[in-house]
């Protein structure tokens, strides 16, 4: 019997009333009062200065703040660093293109699809293009001078060089913390799925264990610095490492059972996880934990391991400090990954850039007041990584705009100025990220008078409250409708329609590595680094997308994504398991003849998928050892029969 998707609700709940709900998401108060500084800071010091425009400027430069999440410090660095660059980048770009509107429009499209490419190949998370738009939009509205390029992107770097000091003010308190957190997170989930063992929730259990497990390989592979090897970083390496001894001997060993475990192996692993938030921890926490009583030579085996664990986060600096293996794809795979055509990525780049494209052409051809805003209505819409998440955020913007218009209008009809805007930046800055993570509606209420203010003070506009209140409503209404037609045309049932090419393809990849895990490659062959596993990796993250894509088209088809579910789900998982097995340096070379047979299952899985069909079952060869890839084999062949209830 198949497992439900879960991405996929049962309920039919209405598109209005999913976009205005409020999630109970804990507001960020520290993240937030950081981006209210690090916007209004610039503002401060023009002040200070006795220039106001030039802290406006440089406050353009405080919206890198915007893209600080919980990552590793090392890695939030870098991200940082380019977020700086590319906010510099496009403020001279849209000081240089200012008298070519033409020029405006393709030049917007060009950096909404490039940045959305970036973002969507490195699953970067954060606003992505939105900010860079508005910096090269608010640039290019700003009174025509391309002789002040240098002096604009002078000062936009140096408001983005301060959000970055302000972003990394946390690592002298706690530098390896987003790492230690996502092992803490493997170590409770792997807990659970003890517990989940022989019951109905194992195979919900297992498919988080190794998401995070996954999750937690990546987190530590972007926070690792070649030349500051450190203790706890070490540590957490090896207990993420351990984590997943843990999890594959138990898949080898008790996935068939319909017996559970003692619950004491639960609470041992419990007790690990929560220890790793605790400092100068001098006791071990194997002293504190009953030893089960009854235990088979299975049992106890994987006692001992779990015991392993704990010793590992108690053993001497001196036996600790060893050298880190650090495996992740080149930047130069990726990017070549995600560019192709059948990837969501790429496709939804180039649609970005379409249409943002166009809504700006349509702008300026109709010669708006600020023609800039429907552009950037439009991107604030088509953000949304599927077609219900943009129809999601265009009620948002709408109601949260139209209220937002309101209290800019009233604001800006008091004409402030001086201490009096950088105060009113720091407020608005910090409730937006506030209410960020509770609904972008609520966001949008407060970021839109943020926006209109920080524009309006640089372009030095003066109009009367009804003809402001209008012309901005006016702008955002038309940028939405553009956005949502041109979602509606351009991605309508593109995602889905892609899924059996790239499961064939995603099939294939795997038989190709699982033929170079068990034949002959000659000595010193290292499978971890091979063309092989980049392949497979590439595929599979597109396949992950494009699903979580085609979830979120209108219409949806709800038969096709149940059906997909289970097959997305034993590839992903199969795909986890050869690349733990590519750890392996002592793997078995297969005779001619298993390896044989092990193609024909592949490609008869893969020919079926390509035509939608139901394969044959063929029998898989044993894989003394490897059982869990076998038995992973044999799962992927049940899941991909298909019944008549499946439409295309």
């Amino acid at each position: 019997m198949r497992e439900k998707p879960k991405s996929v609700s049962p309920k039919s709940t209405s598109i209005i009333k999913q976009a205005l709900t409020v999630n109970r998401k804990p507001f960020p108060w520290v993240k937030a009062f950081c981006a209210g500084l690090a916007a209004s800071l610039p503002v401060f010091i023009g002040l200070l200065f006795g220039n106001l425009e030039y802290g406006l400027i440089a406050g353009m430069g405080g919206f890198t703040y915007l893209y600080v999440f919980n990552i590793p410090f090392a890695q939030r660095a870098k991200k940082l660093f380019f977020v700086v660059l590319g906010m510099t980048l496009v403020s001279a770009l849209g000081t240089l293109a200012a008298p070519y509107p033409l020029a405006v429009a393709i030049l917007m499209g060009i950096i909404g699809a490039t940045t959305i490419f970036i973002f969507g190949a490195l699953k970067i998370i954060g606003p992505s293009a939105i900010f860079f738009v508005l910096v090269f939009a608010m640039t290019s509205g700003m009174p025509v001078y391309p002789e002040l390029v240098l002096l604009r992107a002078g000062l936009v770097f140096l408001g983005g060089a301060l959000s970055w000091v302000v972003a990394m003010i946390g690592w002298f308190f706690d530098p390896h913390g987003p790492e230690t957190g996502v092992v803490k997170k493997v170590y409770s989930e792997l807990a659970s799925f003890l517990e989940s063992v022989g019951t109905e929730k194992f195979n919900e259990t297992r498919h988080k264990v190794m998401s995070d497990l996954k999750e937690a390989e990546e987190t530590l592979a972007v926070g690792y610095i070649p030349w500051r090897n450190t203790d706890i970083f070490n540590r957490l390496v090896i207990l993420n490492d351990h984590a997943n001894t843990i999890f594959l001997y138990v898949l080898e060993n008790f996935s068939k059972t319909n017996v559970k475990l003692p619950p004491e192996l639960g609470v041992f692993i419990r007790e690990i996880a929560h220890s790793l938030d605790l400092k100068n921890k001098n006791e071990s926490v194997a002293k504190k934990i009953l030893v089960p009583e009854k235990m088979d030579e299975a049992v106890l085996e994987l006692f001992k391991k779990i015991s392993d664990a704990d010793a590992i986060m108690n053993e001497p600096t001196s036996k600790i400090n060893q050298v880190i293996q650090i495996s992740k794809p080149s930047l130069r795979s990726i990017f070549l990954g995600a560019f192709d055509k059948n990837s969501i990525v790429f496709i939804n780049a180039v649609r970005f850039g379409i249409i943002t494209t166009i809504a700006d052409i349509i702008a300026y051809q109709f010669e708006f007041t600020r023609p800039f805003w429907i552009p950037l209505s439009c991107v604030a819409v088509m953000s949304g990584s599927t077609i219900v998440a943009t129809y999601h955020r265009a009620i948002q913007r709408a109601f949260g705009t139209i209220l937002g218009i309101l209290m800019a209008s009233l604001i800006l009809m008091t004409h402030p100025t001086g201490l009096i805007i950088a105060v009113l930046i720091l407020l608005l800055t910090f409730i937006t990220e506030l209410f960020i993570v509770k609904n972008y509606g609520l966001a949008a209420l407060f970021f839109t008078p943020n926006a209109l203010l920080m524009a309006e003070s640089t372009s030095h506009g003066s109009f009367t409250f009804t003809y402001f209140a209008s012309a901005r409503l006016i702008d955002i209404i038309i940028g939405i409708i553009i956005g949502l037609i041109g979602v509606f045309f351009i991605g309508r049932q593109s995602a889905s329609s892609r899924l059996p090419h790239l499961i064939t393809k995603t099939i294939r990849s795997q038989t190709q590595f699982l033929f170079i895990l068990f034949s002959d490659q000659g000595t010193g062959y290292n499978a971890r680094k091979s063309r092989e596993i980049m392949k497979m990796r590439t595929n599979l993250n597109n396949l992950k997308t494009l699903y979580n894509t085609a979830a979120g088209e209108i219409p949806v088809n709800q038969k096709a994504l149940e059906y997909y579910w289970p097959v997305i789900f034993s590839l992903e998982h199969l795909g986890y398991l050869l690349e733990n097995c590519s750890k392996n340096e002592y793997r078995p070379i297969f005779s001619d003849e298993t390896l044989s047979q092990l193609l024909y299952v592949c490609e008869t899985m893969a020919i079926a998928a390509n035509r939608k069909q139901s394969p044959t079952i063929k029998n898989v060869p044993e894989m003394e050892e490897f059982s869990s890839i076998q038995n992973e084999i044999i799962t992927l062949q049940k899941s991909l029969q298909i019944d008549g209830s499946v439409s295309y």
